[in-house]
């Protein structure tokens, strides 16, 4: 009996997916559970499994086509029912205009019109850049949907900005998205009697550059994309200011040496992460101001502590997050980081476990770098670096001697911290590494 092969829905909000690749052709013979297809959402690329074992008998949606959860796009039988001609069309199905009677509201509102139809809906991320880029009702009769039933997709819209005419006005501010909205148990405080109301930031213009001869010109992913955007509206958005402390790692490595075999034993490899993830969580303990978020509305002040954990794959960077990190023992820890670390690069972290960091480490030093300034990943209101451990001269007690140490950098949103309150917050960083429990 045939298995139809489904796009999943990759998260509570994420709506539609793209086919990146189909790793497996008509023909094909697949093992249930055996990678099938990778999807890619604006926030990561995901291996899917296949639903059964059998053989690939039909793809019925191209790679590069974005459809809404649920929409079949492929089918698993026996190897007797392929049929050659249903091998993946060569282009995207013909595009179905989308008309927008209530589309200015649905964008205005993050949310589409109850008596809409299918095709009339927006995903909240299509929603945000027509708010964001003030598209208008008629601009957007325009655009041709390329997704589920003519769904307006975020392609179509960024296709649409590349082609639009340059605006002489700046775009209309956007109102606050999903995740800057205040969660369950946040505290809420007005700023702006005290800091005055921000000028929104003018929107950065593109640099056209043209190719040289012999110059290979390289696609850009779709993840090299969304951290291109995100990155350069966090440095719009965010005033970044970084303050670099050094730190004495003697106890941490101590510590680390000693118990590092009964981790292996419990099948746990122990690094040094999860001991900066500790540090942290006492940091914002102490320093609670630094786990808030800034919004023109108020200070959100967070009180779950979410660590989000900088992750170097193949594609770019991949920020997974540790949940309720205050709630875990540096075993824990450890299992946590060593879960989504590896996931990452197995391409298998669903979209939900990318979202909700209130604070975000880097660990650039496992690349030789000493230390940096890591950008804001918004709308977090800062972001530790730290630096490779090396052994240095310092002077102890009026005497020289020889420690592991470490640079760690602190970039922070200075419409929210001051130099004080971020140098307070690595204080008791560092202090807590410093002092870690003896081994």
């Amino acid at each position: 009996m045939p298995t139809n092969v489904v796009m999943p829905q990759l998260g509570e909000s994420v709506v539609e997916g793209t086919i990146g690749k189909w790793l497996k052709n008509v023909g094909d013979a697949i093992a249930q559970y055996e990678p099938i297809m990778e999807v890619i959402t604006d926030k990561v690329t995901t291996e899917i499994p296949s639903p059964a074992a059998g053989t690939l008998v039909q793809i019925l949606v191209p790679e590069g086509a974005t459809v809404q959860a649920g929409t079949v796009v492929g089918v698993i039988g026996q190897a007797e029912a392929v049929d050659r001609a249903s091998a993946p069309p060569q282009s995207a199905p013909p595009a179905v205009q989308v008309q927008t009677s209530n589309a200015a509201a649905a964008a205005s509102s993050g949310a589409a019109p109850a008596n809409a139809s299918a095709r009339n809906r927006l995903t909240p991320v299509v929603a945000r850049m027509i708010s964001e880029y003030n598209i208008s009702a008629a601009e957007l009769e325009t655009i041709q949907g390329t997704g589920e039933n003519g769904r307006v997709s975020k392609k179509d819209i960024e296709n649409f900005l590349k082609r639009r005419a340059p605006q002489t006005a700046a775009p209309a501010a956007a109102p606050l998205p999903a995740w800057e909205q205040p969660g369950s148990g946040d505290l809420f405080r007005p700023t702006e009697e005290v800091f005055g109301k921000p000028a929104a930031p003018a929107a950065p213009k593109p640099v056209a550059v043209a190719p040289g001869d012999g110059d290979q010109v390289l696609p850009l992913s779709p993840m090299r994309r969304s951290i291109a955007e995100h990155m350069v509206r966090s440095k719009a958005t965010a005033p970044h200011v970084t303050t670099v402390s050094e730190a004495d790692m003697s106890r941490v490595l101590a510590h680390f040496a000693a118990h590092k075999a009964d981790f292996e034993k419990q099948g746990v490899k122990l690094t040094y992460t999860p001991y900066f993830v500790q540090a942290v969580v006492y940091g914002l303990q102490q320093t609670p101001l630094v786990n808030a978020q800034f919004t023109e509305q108020g200070i959100i002040m967070k009180r779950e502590l979410n660590i989000g954990i900088a992750v170097a794959i193949p594609d770019g960077l991949i920020v997974p997050v540790i949940k309720h990190a205050d709630d875990k023992s540096l075993l824990g820890l450890a299992r946590a980081v060593n879960d989504v670390a590896s996931r990452a690069r197995e391409k298998k972290l669903q979209p939900d476990e990318l979202t909700g960091a209130t604070f975000t480490i880097t660990n650039h030093g496992v690349f030789g770098s000493l230390f940096g300034t890591p950008i804001i990943s918004q709308p977090q209101s800062a972001i530790m670096g730290m630096g490779a451990i090396q052994k240095r001269a310092v002077v102890i007690d009026d005497a020289i001697a020889i420690r592991p140490m470490m640079y760690l950098s602190l970039s922070f949103d200075h419409r929210l911290l001051d130099g004080a309150m971020g140098d307070m917050f690595m204080n008791k960083v560092i202090h807590y590494l410093e002092n870690y429990p003896a081994a």
